[in-house]
């Protein structure tokens, strides 16, 4: 963290950082995790201007390009970089908009660029061995077989996993409501591993096991994943679960929900998947995020041409 005075470090954020927050989630309509970060990134650029004895209004682009140089010398991921220079042109942007300010310092302020990294995607036999790891009928194996099986065979991401409620999960038809990011939705249909886990998990034997007699909170009786206390199963929670199998199967360092989705969406174009109705599927609001993995699925093709092709290498006589 960069260094700041506790004299400054205890000031409150000004009235246009608060009302930029209040913006993005009436306005926008933000998730609380985006909130979250856009709040971190912008507590980090408010303390490193009292660092320097900087106003809000008194920021030019130099001091941005100097903030950005700052960033970086902590050694931050170039995606962390950009993310927090994001959350400040944002505010600045809002503030020029809404007449709080003469002018955006921001504007020509070139945003750095981030390598793009290909998804580190496991192999169909990786997932099928950490599918099999989960052993057992005891509710706790119901319920951590159901979150995997969810998330590989839908691509859901796991905040959307741990949001579900009983009445978006349709077991005749084989389908279950997401919402994503910026609270829209869509209707993904469920595998039929991933059905038998949610019909095994949403029984007496699974989900009744953990329901407490009195609900701590009303929200928790209507969440499909509950943890061993009765209440809604967090991120964090769902997140120990494909660590904990992820660890016993030796994936290790190389697992993470996201990776799980990344999965689903290589593993189906791999099969043949129309690249549309991937994106539908992920929920991706633009089909570049999607082509990402159809650079995936191109990689591993030629990977397999070079690896089993008898003419692929040959040198001939």
């Amino acid at each position: 963290m960069l260094a700041v005075s506790e004299e400054f470090d205890s000031r409150p954020f000004p009235l246009d950082i608060e009302d930029f927050l209040i913006w993005l989630a009436a306005e926008r309509g933000r998730s609380p995790n985006t909130l979250s970060a856009y709040r971190r990134d912008l507590r980090g650029f408010w303390e490193w201007l009292g660092e320097r004895g900087c106003a809000l209004d008194d920021v030019r682009a130099k001091d941005l390009d100097a903030y950005v140089a700052a960033l970086r010398s902590r050694g931050l991921a170039p995606s962390s970089v950009k993310r927090s220079l994001v959350a400040v042109r944002s505010l600045f942007r809002f503030r020029s908009q809404e007449g709080l300010s003469e002018f955006d310092p921001s504007i020509g302020v070139e945003t750095p660029r981030v390598p793009s990294g290909l998804p580190k995607a496991l192999t169909e036999a990786e997932v099928q061995s950490l599918l099999d790891a989960v052993v057992g009928d005891a509710p706790a194996a119901r319920r951590d077989r159901a979150v995997l099986e969810v998330l590989y065979g839908t691509g859901a991401r796991i905040s959307e996993v741990c949001a579900l409620r009983l009445g978006d999960v349709d077991i005749d038809a084989s389908m279950i409501r997401l919402f994503g990011k910026g609270s829209k939705e869509r209707v993904v249909p469920l595998g039929r591993w991933a059905r038998m886990a949610l019909v095994a998990w949403l029984c007496t034997e699974g989900r009744g096991a953990f329901e407490p007699e009195h609900w701590a909170r009303r929200d928790d009786a209507d969440a499909v994943f509950l943890n061993r206390r009765g209440g809604r199963l967090g991120r964090q929670g769902a997140w120990g679960i494909v660590r904990q199998y992820g660890e016993t199967v030796g994936l290790d360092g190389r697992l993470s929900p996201h990776v799980l989705r990344h999965c689903c969406a290589t593993h189906m174009l791999d099969h043949g998947a129309d690249i549309r109705a991937v994106q539908e599927l992920l929920g991706h609001a633009s089909i570049t995020t999607t082509q990402v993995y159809t650079m995936v699925s191109t990689e591993r093709l030629f990977a397999a041409y070079d690896a089993a092709h008898p003419r692929a290498h040959a040198t001939r006589n």
